[in-house]
């Protein structure tokens, strides 16, 4: 193992010991509370399953005293029939009780995949923005289910346990208590081994979670249809597989240390628990050789080695159990970590619902970062009359997708509002605020399904009138029914299928679906051809008229159609105006007409911006 990777392990050694709680332990027993019956049944059964257990090993004494010492073969038979059903019965009853925890593990499965993927999908955009795509599937699937056994396999098995080492701690006090002494004084030697085993185990189980989640990370962001395509265009094949070898490397080297670091461990435990029937052998033989008259007899000695046997298990078991619920609590603390994250976009006490059609959209005093220290946007101050339309432009970076992202709040103001007819958005109910807003980015996202699916995904209840209607207008009906499937057509990974202009005119179709009180084009025919820039932009005339706009704009003519224009640098708002008034009075449009705007014009040629 590499420095880097010893250097990993010490850094995971020196965290601090995981905390257990009470409100951590009820918070996990939470998850049990719907099955309750179950876990009734389950501990029913543990019960009747431990006292049907301790029947083979007292039989097996009468069979040694009472039917081979007395040669009494029909008795034998009896008896060995009878050990016969009592073991039967006992491991019928334990396939029951298995069957019950199976059923309550996958409940509780499908009961915090579902917790947490509500929770996420709830989550601000900003959680997606900044957390690794792959340690949030770690979580949603490895995560949850490795600890979902140990809910109700910890209980149901901690139960069992006891129940084992309470009847047969009886039985031999009652068969013979100067044995059943000899037996069990080897059980507090079984503590000492196990002292710093779970602790190891939590370090390296923790140390192995995080490489597994750079590891899926890694993968996402090279097996995906962006990131495949970005490797092959820079012919980063081999250094990609070297990066993959060695974190993969990483996780086996850990998850082999995390395994050996019991094995030790197992082998003290199991010479151990050999020590307790040698030790009753010896003291049992001395007693039936050298005290005449105890009443000992051979059939007492086998049947208290039978029950001491079984008693070791149990402890063993549970000693195990405290080790994996220690490793557990790694799991539980990463799950917990993200359900406790509150998203701070939530509607308001009271929230409002009122009519958003054709109302003037108001930036006041409006100041935005998003690590709290470096503003983004500063002291932004404009009115977008309703049912006018407004471009926007400005160098790359300068805040023009983040002033629009503000409307249907996909992030919050630090300071100032942003208010609807005068009411600000965090009055308006999240949903319905969304409901009423179209977003058509300059990326189109499409699901790996049909062109319908995509398109029912902004109006379920579309019939297929709406969606032709809707395709009509976003220039995209004709392709669609050119196609063997038509609407029913598959579009592909992330619509890999087709085209960059028809991915963008479907996503227009599916925001005109929508039918929004308030549009927002966010470059949305920037990445295109001059021909599919031009058939989408026909399709987005179209849908500006009438509908309060904010278009950020490349393209010349989008500009020129515009109500006004707003021109960012650096955050903040250097100029509105017409374009002639902002050509008139110079500064950055000027600039931006001179160096991106007039070349695009001149790249075109006459007649066609």
């Amino acid at each position: 193992m590499g420095r880097g990777m010893r250097g990993f392990l010490e850094e995971m050694t020196n965290k601090e010991k995981p905390q257990v709680s009470w409100p951590l332990i009820k918070r996990i027993l939470s998850y049990l509370k719907p099955y309750v019956f179950q876990f009734i049944m389950v501990f029913a059964a543990i019960i009747a399953a431990a006292i049907f257990g301790l029947l083979p090993s007292v039989i097996t004494g009468k069979i040694v005293d009472e039917a081979l010492i007395k040669q009494d073969f029909e008795l034998l038979i009896k008896l060995v029939l009878m050990a016969f059903a009592t073991m039967c019965i006992s491991n019928f009853i334990g396939i029951l009780e298995t069957y019950i925890n199976a059923y309550i593990s996958q409940k509780i499965i499908y009961d915090m995949k579902n917790e947490m993927y509500r929770h996420l999908q709830y989550m601000p955009h900003s959680f997606f923005t900044t957390e690794k795509q792959g340690d949030i599937i770690t979580r949603m699937e490895s995560d949850v289910n490795g600890v979902s056994g140990v809910i109700s396999g910890t209980l149901t098995s901690v139960a069992s346990n006891v129940a084992t080492i309470v009847t047969t701690v009886v039985a031999l006090f009652t068969m013979n208590w100067l044995l059943a002494l000899v037996g069990i004084v080897v059980l507090p030697l079984l503590v000492v081994p196990s002292r710093n085993v779970g602790m190891t185990r939590f370090r390296l189980l923790l140390a192995n979670q995080e490489k597994k989640d750079e590891l899926n990370q890694h993968i996402n962001e090279t097996l995906s249809v962006s990131g495949s395509l970005l490797v092959k265009l820079f012919s980063r094949e081999e250094a990609e597989y070297k990066k993959f070898e060695k974190l993969n490397d990483d996780v086996t080297k850990i998850t082999l240390k995390e395994q050996r670091s019991g094995q030790w461990f197992r082998a003290i435990m199991g010479i151990l628990t050999q020590l307790g029937p040698m030790f009753i052998y010896l003291a049992g033989g001395y007693i039936l050789m050298k005290v005449p008259g105890s009443g000992l007899t051979v059939g007492t000695i086998t049947a208290t080695i039978a029950l001491i046997n079984r008693l070791y298990n149990p402890v063993t078991s549970l000693l195990n159990i405290g080790i994996s619920f220690t490793r557990s609590i790694a799991l539980f603390n990463r799950i917990f970590d993200y359900l406790d994250r509150t998203n701070p976009l939530t509607d308001a006490e009271v929230p409002l619902r009122p009519i958003l059609k054709d109302r003037d959209i108001t930036f006041r005093d409006v100041w935005f970062s998003y690590d709290g220290e470096n503003p983004v946007l500063k002291d932004i101050n404009v009115t977008i009359p309703g049912g006018k339309m407004y471009a926007v432009v400005g160098p790359s970076g300068s805040g023009k997708s983040t002033l629009v992202n503000l409307i249907p709040r996909l992030y919050d103001v630090d300071k100032g509002e942003v208010t609807i007819d005068h009411i600000n958005v965090k009055q308006i109910e999240l949903k319905y605020l969304r409901e009423k807003i179209g977003v058509v980015t300059q990326e189109a996202y499409l699901s790996n399904s049909t062109i319908r699916e995509n398109l029912l995904y902004a109006k379920p209840s579309a019939t297929q009138e709406e969606l032709e209607e809707a395709c009509r207008i976003a220039n995209i009906h004709d392709f669609i029914i050119s196609q063997p499937e038509g609407y029913d057509s598959q579009v592909g990974n992330r619509g890999l299928k087709l085209s960059g202009g028809e991915k963008q005119r479907i996503s227009l179709a599916r925001t005109i679906l929508k039918d929004p009180d308030i549009l927002i084009l966010d470059e949305a025919t920037s990445a295109l051809d001059s021909i599919s820039e031009n058939v989408i932009q026909e399709a987005v005339d179209k849908v500006l008229k009438g509908r309060t706009s904010i278009v950020i704009a490349h393209r010349l003519s989008t500009i020129l159609e515009a109500d006004s224009i707003i021109v960012i640098d650096d955050g903040r708002i250097v100029q509105t105006g017409s374009h002639e008034e902002l050509m008139a009075e110079g500064g950055l449009y000027r600039e931006l007409y001179e160096t991106q705007f007039r070349k695009v014009l001149e790249e075109q040629g006459p007649g066609k911006d």
